[in-house]
């Protein structure tokens, strides 16, 4: 007999920042967090993932015009301090 799971409480999506890093850029993207009270809980659906990695792709490629489409792009600049 098969099981049947059922969650007393609701799948719940909330936003959050996540902070590419590559060479001298850095990217701030607002992404769809899935809260669903598991154990894997929160992570972000496949095509949030797939966002991520085209971000990072751009900036390593130095496409900083395909990264800005997806949110924010920093040029980072070391301190001499």
């Amino acid at each position: 007999m098969g099981r049947k799971f059922h969650s007393s409480e609701a799948t719940v999506t909330r936003l959050s920042k996540e902070f590419i890093h590559e060479g001298r850029y850095c990217a701030e993207i607002q992404v769809e967090l899935i809260d669903d009270h598991t154990a894997w809980s929160p992570y972000l659906p496949p095509a949030e993932v797939g966002k991520l990695e085209n971000v990072r792709e751009a900036l390593r490629r130095g496409d900083l015009v395909e990264a800005a489409k997806y949110g924010l792009v920093f040029e980072l600049t070391p301190t001499t301090d």
